[in-house]
């Protein structure tokens, strides 16, 4: 694969005058190939499918011809909570990465935008609806919410962009997104961005965009050839022994490190901390502050190490990140690809570490098939393993998960749908970090069972495990964005009734209000 190179500037392809102002405050010149690509495009007012790559720079490529489209046709009055243009995206980070780049490149417009995402409270997303807005970027479980409770018309969007939606079919919101298009009017222009191509991306292709301009930067599939990449043999016991030594002796001084668990997560942040080198570990068990702040320091260098779960790095936008490592390596080969493609981002080089225990062999052998190449196997020079590892801790028995089949949350618009989420929070918050970790290839990386559709079978106190799907799948497909409850749950009539946790076929509302215990309501995730 050749790396494209583009010598447009900027000022060459028809963005107004406030715009390149912007672009030139954050440092800009050149425009990426997928900008270079893209932007005209968006400017004729056609649909688009755009297939590239996640640090390749096309959150500009939709948010800065999108600012110019709505600033050349202003309306005479902005309507409240009824947005011009919505952008969809599958995690919080991301979301807020995105409203992040609106305000910045059109700092100089009279636009309006903001963000909303599940995880935070919802009052505030509220307040913010009933002002005048522009541009809403959203998760679709949050934006259910307050399309449902009417906080929020999506009767005047304009233009519709589906970020990532590779991930978002994988995260299992293909129902929400269905029920956010038949909110839509017909006629809008629409903007696909997906890393990758598969059938079911083409199928919502096909239904969502007509006539389409297509663009695509790189292969399917493919690493990006400006990242180095190396493999480290090492017994996984030894494994958190050897990132310490490898972050100290190269002296790493910015270095993103991916784990299968938020178990691993928070075990290898705490072995680093013990000796003596800032980390944080960020994954869904770990609040909406706390993964901000953890980011933000990294971002600012006072935090050498972030370590995450697959979904939790999505959408991190770090400018130039030298270092990534996958502490174990992902089940299925593509997400290789999106965990590497941290680095090395928009042109930058970068060095992608895999440190490979003898059962990983085989998810190695696959990911060298799918990238074409063999990643080389280097000895580390200097490391001496401890005689007496640290050994792996035991994990939490199982616990029962899950609800009763007529318990299970119904399709969204059912009759007692409002009532699903009622005392979900609760539970969740009681709950949420006693959860025992799970074998990752049977449930979520983080934390919470895989579904792809909306229709989840139950699961029996043994965890139904012969139920468990024989494809891997990815780590974002086994994991869902935190689960939240219905935001706006009138309470159940039955709320007083004693002994009510006792019950097994009560409303899907009830939640286990046992402070000891592990059950956790289930819900969309955001």
């Amino acid at each position: 694969m050749t790396i494209e190179t583009t010598t447009l500037n900027f000022n060459e392809l028809g963005l107004s005058e406030p715009i390149l102002r912007a672009i030139n405050d954050a440092g800009y010149t050149t425009p990426t190939p997928i900008q270079a690509k893209a932007i005209p495009q968006v400017l004729s007012g056609g649909d688009l499918l755009a297939g590239a790559q996640t640090g390749t720079g096309k959150t500009a490529g939709f948010t800065l011809p999108i600012l110019h489209l709505l600033n050349q046709k202003p309306l005479a009055e902005v309507a409240k909570g009824r947005p011009r243009c919505l952008m969809l995206t599958p995690t919080r980070e991301l979301a807020a990465q995105i409203e992040e780049s609106v305000k910045t490149y059109g700092k100089y417009l009279p636009l309006t935008s903001t963000v909303i995402f599940g995880g935070v409270n919802a009052n505030p997303q509220i307040a913010r609806l009933k002002k005048p807005l522009d541009i809403l970027v959203a998760t679709p479980g949050r934006l259910l919410d307050h399309a449902n409770q009417k906080n929020v018309d999506l009767s005047g969007v304009e233009i519709l962009v589906l970020d990532e939606a590779d991930r978002m079919l994988d995260m299992g919101f293909i129902r929400d997104i269905k029920k956010i298009l038949a909110m839509l009017p017909k006629q809008r222009q629409n903007l696909l961005f997906s890393a990758t191509f598969s059938d079911e991306i083409k199928a919502l292709a096909d239904g969502l965009l007509h006539n389409p301009g297509f663009v695509e930067v790189a292969r399917r599939n493919t690493a990006s050839e400006l990242v180095e990449q190396t493999v480290h043999m090492v017994p996984q016991a030894h494994k958190r022994d050897l990132m310490s030594h490898l972050i100290k002796h190269h002296d790493w001084k910015q270095v993103l490190v991916f784990t299968r668990t938020k178990h691993g997560a928070n075990r290898l942040a705490e072995k680093l901390i013990k000796d003596d080198i800032q980390a944080a570990a960020i994954h869904g068990n770990k609040s909406q502050g706390a993964r901000t702040k953890a980011l933000a320091q990294f971002k600012d260098g006072s935090m050498r190490v972030l370590v995450a779960t697959d979904i939790a790095a999505r959408g991190l936008d770090i400018d130039q990140l030298p270092q990534v490592v996958n502490f174990e390596l992902p089940n299925v080969p593509e997400d290789y690809v999106h965990r590497i493609g941290r680095t090395g981002r928009a042109g930058s080089s970068g060095a992608a570490v895999s440190l490979v225990d003898r059962e990983e062999i085989k998810l190695l052998k696959d990911i060298e098939k799918l990238i074409k190449r063999e990643i080389p196997k280097v000895h580390v020079e200097g490391f001496t393993p401890n005689a007496n590892p640290e050994p792996e801790a035991p994990r939490a028995p199982r616990q029962p998960h899950g609800r009763p089949r007529e318990q299970q949350r119904k399709p969204q618009g059912s009759s007692n749908n409002t009532e699903n989420g009622a005392g979900q929070k609760t539970a969740r918050n009681q709950g949420r970090d006693k959860q025992p970790a799970r074998n990752p290839s049977t449930s979520s990386a983080e934390g919470r069972p895989s579904h792809k559709s909306g229709n989840q079978q139950p699961r029996n106190a043994q965890g139904n495990a012969q139920n468990a799907p024989s494809k891997l799948l990815s780590e974002a497909a086994r994991h869902q964005a935190m689960p939240q409850p219905a935001l706006f749950a009138p309470p159940s009539p039955n709320r007083h009734q004693p002994n009510r946790q006792n019950t097994n076929h009560g409303s899907a509302g009830r939640s286990n209000t046992n402070p000891n215990s592990t059950h956790r309501s289930g819900g969309r995730g955001r």
